[in-house]
C-alpha cells in the first residue's frame, strides 16, 4: 500500500495534547481497518521549535488518510503521497537489498 505524509502545524500544542492526538490516530486507524478501510498509522516526528508534526500513514489512498484525520479531529495542512527510503545497506520498499 502507498505511504502518505500528513503535515501538521501545531504551534501551541502541549505534550499531553500531542499524546492524545497520537492515541486518536492509532485508535481511528484500527477502527477504519476493522470497518474494511485498511489504514495504518506508522509514526510521527514532532519539531517542537517549529510547532510542526509530520506523520506517516499507510493506506489505499489519500482520501482515507484525510478522512481518518478529520474523524480523529487532528488538524492537518496537507496529505501527500510519500516514498520511504532506507539506507543502502537495508532492504528498501521494493523488496530487494542493496549489497554494496
Amino acid at each position: 500500500m502507498p505511504i502518505y505524509l500528513v503535515d501538521r502545524d501545531l504551534p501551541s500544542i502541549t505534550r499531553d495534547q500531542l499524546a492524545a492526538a497520537h492515541r486518536a490516530a492509532t485508535e481511528t486507524a484500527h477502527r477504519f481497518t476493522a470497518e474494511g478501510k485498511p489504514v495504518q498509522y506508522l509514526r510521527s516526528v514532532f519539531l517542537p521549535d517549529e510547532g510542526r508534526c509530520l506523520c506517516l500513514f499507510e493506506a489505499l489512498d489519500a482520501d482515507c488518510v484525510r478522512r481518518l484525520n478529520e474523524v480523529a479531529q487532528i488538524p492537518f495542512t496537507s496529505v501527500s503521497e510519500a516514498l520511504e527510503l532506507s539506507p543502502p545497506d537495508q532492504t528498501n520498499n521494493y523488496g530487494s537489498a542493496n549489497n554494496e
